[in-house]
């Protein structure tokens, strides 16, 4: 059996059109669909959850719906924002989330895409992140979800050397039993259907083959145009907000 990784970022009980937040009602039929399909004799696809960055509506809107199925996911944290960004998780809520039984992984310190950091950056953005996360919570941080998806060899290494054994990524793609270094999700925009969703379990479909196809195609799109064009073209695409990750070249 493989897996499929789900990467959410924001919920909210209220409707928006930015793309990287899912209604609370929509959420909660997501989650629903995953556990009916885990449930599942023939299943081919595993559903995980994760979530980027400690947004406080993980906390208020995304655990209970989680405990109330018994659903663990695994939320990776940008620890610079926690207890200082307004808009994010306490470390209060986050050492609450992660007593619920939540698994807690790191964002890096300050959501800055690693591939623009230099050596010395690279080591604070990566190394404080996971000590602080495991002062705090008391327990080993041996995740990293990489901010904006971005990432090189040298991103790799650097994160092994950090010490994490599991790298999470935004590429769209399944995963073996016993995956690699690196793992692929599938980034949840609000746009996406519980129709559509449902399609990826479905090998007939070929829902997630073409995913990773348009995938490598926005990838091509993203090296050509560099990260603040793409970021410019992102936002107008997504209708961010202006107060969503401002002025950052953090997209995926």
């Amino acid at each position: 059996m493989r897996s499929l990784h789900f990467l959410y970022h924001e919920i909210r009980p209220t409707q928006t059109e930015y793309s990287y937040v899912i209604d609370v009602e929509d959420f909660k039929k997501h989650i629903d669909l995953m556990v009916a399909m885990r449930a599942r004799n023939d299943l081919e696809l595993y559903p995980c959850v994760t979530f980027d960055d400690g947004h406080i509506s993980n906390f208020e809107y995304a655990l209970p719906i989680l405990q109330e199925r018994g659903i663990e996911a695994h939320f990776f944290i940008t620890a610079g924002w926690t207890g200082n960004k307004p808009g994010y998780m306490s470390w209060q809520e986050l050492r609450s989330l992660h007593a619920s039984g939540q698994a807690i992984g790191a964002h890096g310190w300050s959501h800055t895409l690693l591939t623009h950091c230099n050596a010395k950056e690279l080591h604070a953005e990566l190394n404080n992140s996971r000590m602080i996360l495991e002062d705090k919570l008391g327990a080993p941080v041996t995740a990293m979800s990489l901010p904006g998806g971005r990432y090189n060899r040298r991103v790799l290494t650097a994160c092994e050397e950090a010490g994490y054994k599991q790298i999470y990524t935004s590429i769209p793609r399944s995963e073996p039993e016993r995956h690699g270094l690196t793992i692929g999700r599938l980034n949840i925009r609000k746009d996406m259907k519980l129709a559509w969703i449902e399609d990826l379990f479905n090998p007939s479909k070929s829902a997630l083959p073409r995913l990773e196809r348009l995938y490598q195609v926005k990838a091509a799109a993203q090296a050509l145009m560099g990260d603040r064009m793409y970021e410019k073209l992102w936002a107008i695409l997504n209708r961010e907000e202006p107060d969503a990750h401002a002025a950052e070249a953090t997209r995926e």
